[in-house]
């Protein structure tokens, strides 16, 4: 049975203009595909959902690990011996034993938090990935150029955007932290690999 796509099989991969993946890289179909990928906005688009889902399941571990979660040990609001200060001010605070409460109860607690602290980094990973990714096309696009300088432009200037609340100073050491940090990975990913 021939197939399309197999030698000797069908239209799409079985002509002489073929590419070794079995499709003919001068299809219109392919090539709108191929620009529609090369976009700035698929891959801004792209690198947020990929940033979403690796920061989903790094939130969710670190809040598996996390020690710091309002159920951790019961305490009361006020100054004396025992009590929390910073709930002093929480209107409506109960602090709540977890350890005390039936089984049910206790998984509905942790997972509610794990699933808080899981959605609020994959949002901050979705920021930074987008962000970095859409800089950094814009510039590549700009200096019509791939190299390690639109990779540090981009961690720079994401780093300064990220920070812009904190003030100037701590706009410039969100560039200089993310541009070393980009210049970094790039390099060691353009790298000759040792099988070269």
């Amino acid at each position: 049975m021939n197939f399309p796509g197999t030698p000797g099989g069908g239209a799409p991969g079985g002509g002489a203009g073929a590419a070794p993946g079995g499709y003919d890289p001068n299809d219109p179909n392919i090539k709108m595909m191929q620009k529609a990928m090369e976009s700035c906005f698929a891959k801004t688009v792209m690198s947020g959902g990929a940033g979403f889902a690796l920061g989903g399941v790094f939130g969710m571990f670190m809040a598996s690990m996390a020690y710091d979660t309002p159920y951790h040990s019961p305490t009361t609001p006020g100054t004396g011996p025992g009590a929390n200060p910073a709930a002093a001010g929480i209107p409506g605070y109960k602090p709540v034993d977890l350890s005390s409460m039936p089984l049910k109860e206790q998984l509905k607690h942790g997972f509610k938090d794990m699933g808080q602290r899981s959605y609020s980094t994959a949002k901050n990973f979705a920021k930074v990935g987008a962000l970095f990714s859409g800089i950094e096309c814009g510039i590549e696009g700009l200096r019509a150029k791939n190299d390690l300088g639109n990779g540090v432009a981009a961690g720079c200037l994401t780093g300064a955007i990220l920070a812009k609340n904190g003030g100037p100073q701590a706009a410039a050491v969100g560039c200089a932290g993310f541009a070393a940090f980009s210049a970094a990975i790039d390099a060691w990913m353009r790298m000759p690999s040792e099988e070269d």
